[in-house]
């Protein structure tokens, strides 16, 4: 493989998913990379809590389809993974009128066994899905496909979008696999491999609009933040873009027979899942950890998202109150990945290249996939970018070239 002939330098700002992706990409490229990471840990929103309750930002997946997964896989760097044991999955249960339902509607399932081609991107997922399988059903449908959204109105989206995440979700066999150790074992092994390839990694660096002048002097830099990050480190308004609002509930119980695996809500957007079910020691023994977000809107207070997270517990896990050894939650508000509104894609996202060696990667920046994707496929263009930008090899796309300038 053709290599840079000098050794440009390129930084990376963002030590999560798409910036360890951005660095390995341009130092096997032959680059000398710098990531710069303003927390003293590494993974962005891939971290994984410390202690016996080894709880990720919200419930988190990787999707065996993805580019995500067949990149690692080249490189080594899956590790363990797992999926959803089959007695478990007989354990998925939906909300459905309040009560608890073994299988959700069957026109949920007729509209998830669409692919997306068909669905229009100008038109909302609602009016789009009620025309084929009814209000009810359309209905259902949003709610489930909240599970990869973090949205309080998923039928109010692109229907395009929408109808994606809806088939991919609905995969079967389940496209979901899970780091055995939580997200922050995957995190450790690309910041060794990165290591490995001569990265240097700087952590608690918060870099300012200063010190990015400072840095661009030098090389092309990738900006691997938050878009609200990047657009007031950027001093650039146009960086924004719509992402979801969600309640993040976690908890630990003790260990009772007849648990849900998930419970999925399909009377408003939630979804709790019990990870312990496929990799049991996210919680000592005898214990179990749920994970759940509960979408909320843009004026809605916390309480409301906790509320619907305690009404699923009531209905999927029994006596959860008195069961309860650990709980915390947050508010997920604007770091949940992108979301696209009738006529737009993540084509009309914010730009990878920024001008003036500035590149742009994250969850929220245009470029395709589910959740993580995002972060990942925006990381590897912007760091092929950023180094063909310095004379290094063209025409590397790894099988994807779908930059927008």
């Amino acid at each position: 493989m053709e290599r840079i002939h000098a050794r440009t330098h390129v930084h990376v700002i963002g030590g999560g998913i798409a910036g360890l992706t951005a660095a390995v990409t341009a130092a096997e490229s032959g680059a000398r990379v710098t990531v710069y990471e303003g927390h003293r840990t590494l993974g962005g929103r891939a971290r994984t809590a410390d202690g016996p309750y080894r709880a990720n930002e919200g419930p988190h997946a990787l999707y065996r389809r993805g580019p995500l997964v067949a990149w690692l896989a080249r490189r080594d760097l899956l590790g363990p993974l797992v999926s959803v044991p089959l007695l478990e999955g007989l354990r998925f249960r939906f909300r459905r009128a309040g009560a608890l339902r073994r299988v959700p509607p069957a026109a949920l399932l007729r509209l998830a066994r669409r692919s997306a081609g068909p669905a229009p991107v100008d038109a909302d997922f609602r009016s789009w899905a009620a025309g084929r399988v009814g209000d009810e059903g359309a209905r259902a449908a949003a709610y489930f496909a909240a599970a990869a959204l973090f949205h309080h109105d998923p039928g109010a989206l692109s229907a395009r979008f929408v109808q994606e995440r809806l088939h991919r979700l609905s995969s079967i066999p389940p496209e979901a696999r899970y780091p055995v150790g939580g997200w922050a074992r995957l995190v450790d092994r690309m910041a060794g491999h990165a290591r490995g390839l001569g990265v240097a990694v700087e952590t608690a660096a918060r870099v300012d609009t200063r010190t990015l002048g400072e840095l661009a002097r030098t090389g092309p830099v990738v900006v691997a933040t938050s878009l609200d990050a990047a657009r007031i480190l950027l001093d650039d308004a146009s960086l924004t873009w719509e992402s979801g609002r969600t309640v993040l509930v976690d908890l630990t119980v003790r260990t009772r027979r007849g648990d849900a695996f998930v419970v999925s809500d399909l009377d408003a957007p939630g979804w709790l899942e019990r990870f312990t079910a496929q990799d049991s020691g996210l919680a000592p023994a005898g214990e179990q950890l749920l994970q759940g977000q509960f979408p909320i809107g843009p004026d809605a207070r916390r309480g409301e998202g906790t509320a619907r997270a305690e009404q699923l517990l009531d209905l999927g896990f029994p006596g959860w109150r008195e069961r309860t050894t650990w709980r915390t939650e947050a508010l997920a508000d604007g770091r949940t990945g992108a979301v696209d509104r009738p006529g737009t894609t993540w084509r009309d996202r914010p730009a990878i290249v920024r001008g003036d060696g500035i590149f742009l990667a994250g969850d929220q920046v245009a470029a395709p996939g589910l959740l993580g994707e995002t972060s990942f496929t925006s990381g590897l263009e912007a760091a092929l970018l950023a180094v063909k930008a310095v004379g290094g090899p063209s025409g590397q796309r790894s099988g994807t070239d779908f930059h927008r300038t």
